[in-house]
């Protein structure tokens, strides 16, 4: 399978872990991933707060690029980034006013023709790829791993319909697939403050302690992320979280596609598990 690949400015820079992984799994997987030519910042999350203009025109570029290459699926591990291309793919598809302001904006002389599927990690491991395919795949079960699945909220961004809202199930599924255990628990949805963990960190601290609490009180020994912002948030504050609450939390915070590479039998170098702050080691 060949499919185009979008891997955004935090997979380039911040998440260089979540792309090493998702490379090496999709390698794994016989997916081949051709990352979109000259692709640009997507404008994730601040350029609609700048220019609404702004915020669909960035992500309306990268589908044009694509488009261009004859890409026909794009993979988007980041939901934000995902969220970006698909409201934008469906804005154009919908409205042509907006169609022909992006084009006059962005200087393209061809118009999207709205041929691109967008994916993100979840649906294109579950539907595209297949479970089956998955648990085939697995030469080291990860038998005794206890995990809790952490959706977070930008994977309930506008577009992003692929799984329920309130209670997504999608990556619990793929674990479980793996061998390991996903356990129920409260806050898969909520909110970390990623957002706010410059302009308003205090507010970024206590929404990570109620996670980090959550997880701890479901007795899990990792939470499993598929989102760049949520994973550096909630596993780089754990020490500022400690020392504004007196706790004591050093729970790893780690990529659905690194446990899938594990599971796999992926070399852990391959994986950028030394990229974490509260490391991972003792899960293996």
């Amino acid at each position: 399978m060949e499919i185009g690949y979008f891997p955004g400015c935090s997979l380039h820079s911040t998440a260089t872990e979540f792309d090493m992984s998702v490379k090496a799994v999709c390698n794994a997987l016989d997916v081949h991933l051709t990352e979109i030519p000259d692709w640009n910042c997507c404008g994730a999350s601040a350029a609609h707060e700048t220019s609404e203009e702004l915020g669909f025109a960035l992500p309306y570029l990268n589908l044009v690029k694509a488009e261009k290459a004859q890409l026909g699926t794009v993979l988007s591990p980041c939901p934000s980034c995902f969220s970006h291309l698909i409201e934008t793919h469906d804005k154009v598809s919908e409205n042509n006013e907006i169609l022909n302001r992006l084009k006059d904006v962005t200087e393209i002389d061809t118009a999207y023709q709205g041929s691109v599927q967008n994916r993100h990690v979840l649906d294109f491991l579950h539907d595209d790829v297949g479970v089956d395919v998955i648990r085939e795949k697995v030469t080291n079960p990860l038998e005794g791993l206890k995990t809790v699945c952490y959706y977070g909220c930008l994977t309930r961004l506008p577009g992003v319909s692929f799984d329920a809202i309130e209670n997504p199930m999608t990556m619990e599924t793929l674990v479980e697939a793996l061998g390991a255990e996903a356990l129920d628990w409260s806050h898969k949805t909520e909110c970390c403050g990623a957002s706010l963990s410059i302009t308003r960190t205090e507010v970024a601290l206590r929404l990570g302690r109620e996670i980090l609490e959550a997880a701890k009180r479901a007795e899990a020994q990792c939470i499993v992320v598929v989102c760049p912002l949520c994973q550096s948030n909630l596993d780089t504050r754990q020490a500022a979280i400690n020392r504004k609450y007196g706790g004591s939390y050093a729970l790893p915070i780690v990529y659905l596609t690194q446990l899938m590479g594990m599971a796999f039998g992926v070399p852990k170098s391959d994986l950028g598990f030394d990229k974490h702050l509260m490391s991972p080691a003792g899960l293996f």
